[in-house]
Order: C-alpha cells, then sequence, then structure tokens
C-alpha cells in the first residue's frame, strides 16, 4: 500500500463521525473490563440481603438485585468476561475463516466443491442450534464457547474470503507470480492476502458485534459464561423474572450489551467506509 493512500485512509478516518463513535465506546468498555475492579467503589460480589432490590439511589447508582449485590459495580465488571471470550472467538474464526477461504478460493476444483458443500451443510442449521448442540455434547467454559463462536464463524467469514479470492486469483499479478515460479502458499499469503484484508478486517469487526450478542444469548440460555460471573446476559437471565417489578435488575445490563453492540456495528460501519 502507497504512503499516499495510507494518508488518505488515516485522515478519513479522523473525519469520520461513525468510526470515532464506535470505537469512542469500544474504548470505554474495554476500559471498564480491563480496570473495572478499581473503578467501582463496591464489590460486585458481595452480598447484603438486607438490600436487597432497592432503587437507583446515591448509595447505588443502578440500585440492587435480588441478592443485594450492587448492579452499577456488577454491569461494569461484567464487561470482562464478554470482551474476553467475544472477541478471541472472533479472531478465531477470523484466522480459520481466512485460512479456509484462501485455500477453497485458490485451488477450486474438488477441494474447494466438498468444502463448499460441507459449509452450506453448516449453514443450513440454526447457528444458535449449532452452538447449543457442541456445548452439550463438550460442555460449558469459556474456552469452549471461544472454540464453539469460532467453529461457527468459520464457516461464514471463509466463504466471504473465497469470493474475492475467486476475483483476484484471476488478475495479472497473480498471473505474474505462477510464471515467476512463486508456490501456491506464497501466492495466497504474500501476494493475495494483503489485497483481501480490507474486507477481512471489515468482516472480522462485524462478526466481533455478531460474537457479543452471541455470547449474551448462550449465558442467557445457561451454556454460556458459568456464574459467579456479574456477565450481562447471565445476570438478565438470573433477573429477567423481576423485571415487571424491578426493572433495574435487567434494563442496564441490557443497555450495556446493546450500546457495545451499537459501538462495534458504528465502528465496522465506519471502517468499511474509510477502507473504501
Amino acid at each position: 500500500m502507497s504512503t499516499s493512500i495510507r494518508a488518505d485512509r488515516l485522515r478519513a478516518a479522523s473525519r469520520s463521525v461513525t468510526l470515532l463513535s464506535g470505537l469512542t465506546i469500544l474504548i470505554f468498555w474495554t476500559v471498564c473490563a480491563l480496570f473495572g475492579g478499581a473503578l467501582v467503589r463496591m464489590d460486585p460480589f458481595a452480598d447484603d440481603l438486607l438490600r436487597t432490590l432497592t432503587p437507583p439511589s446515591a448509595a447505588h447508582w443502578f440500585g440492587t438485585d435480588q441478592l443485594g449485590r450492587d448492579v452499577f459495580s456488577r454491569v461494569v465488571v461484567g464487561a470482562r468476561d464478554i470482551l474476553t471470550v467475544a472477541p478471541l472467538a472472533t479472531l478465531l474464526g477470523a484466522a480459520a475463516g481466512t485460512i479456509l477461504g484462501l485455500v477453497t478460493g485458490y485451488f477450486r476444483g474438488p477441494f474447494d466443491a466438498v468444502a463448499s458443500r460441507i459449509i452450506e451443510a453448516i449453514q443450513a442449521v440454526p447457528l444458535v442450534i449449532v452452538a447449543l448442540l457442541a456445548l452439550a455434547a463438550v460442555g460449558t467454559s469459556n474456552l469452549t464457547v471461544i472454540l464453539v463462536i469460532g467453529f461457527v464463524f468459520t464457516p461464514l467469514i471463509g466463504r466471504t474470503v473465497r469470493t474475492a479470492v475467486l476475483t483476484e486469483a484471476d488478475l495479472d499479478y497473480i498471473a505474474a507470480a505462477r510464471l515467476r515460479g512463486d508456490g501456491a502458499f506464497s501466492i495466497m499469503f504474500i501476494e493475495i492476502l494483503p489485497n483481501v484484508m480490507p474486507l477481512v478486517l471489515v468482516e472480522t469487526t462485524v462478526r466481533f458485534g455478531y460474537a457479543i450478542f452471541f455470547v449474551a444469548s448462550l449465558s442467557f440460555l445457561g451454556f454460556g459464561i458459568q456464574p459467579p460471573s456479574p456477565d450481562w446476559g447471565l445476570a438478565i437471565a438470573e433477573n429477567y423474572s423481576l423485571i415487571g417489578s424491578y426493572w433495574w435488575v435487567v434494563m442496564f445490563d441490557a443497555l450495556a450489551t446493546a450500546s457495545l453492540v451499537l459501538g462495534v456495528n458504528l465502528a465496522a460501519d465506519g471502517l468499511q467506509s474509510v477502507l473504501e
């Protein structure tokens, strides 16, 4: 990439309100995930049965839950697990999907046909069902959630990358690389990959938003992050039956999840505009 193109993209990024807004939200929650324990006044795990289900007040900004735990502290610290699991799962799916897309798009032929049929078979089943079946089979932990979501995202990202590779593989610079005697590995990862990397970055950012929602949904269903974590999806599952009378025990966790997904989507839209 030339210096002028890089400079143009940096200027476009600095002027993109969408990108900057999304990054601001992401940075805020990342700070909460990294330093949440030092930012809150109360222990998010400490029960206080004398102050259960108290509404928001000066003492408890977001109120307390059914065990008397401070909801504000739990929302802030609850960013930690979801911002550990979701990014790692997304990176795993992006790495595996990019390799799959490069290989299938470059070699084509029988390997591409078989891989495409397998991908279509996986995509024919709702992704949440695939994830639930896998987690039920191997057990639930943060590691298994990362592996399962990464596995689910791999064919989705792979198919997108494959489409781009099919276009690139027919261009003149690939023919020139073959004439030079470059091997398949060199052509895929040195010639083609840099040219499809903007697409990979955008696709990865988009999948990151889905991963956040995915992790929260699995936690809500009892197959994701497990107690005693103050994870947002888990907190919603534990308290959703109380929302009619004690709205704060669910509302702030739901808003936190929605704001994080919104931040990722804004960042993805802004990044796509800058790269284009």
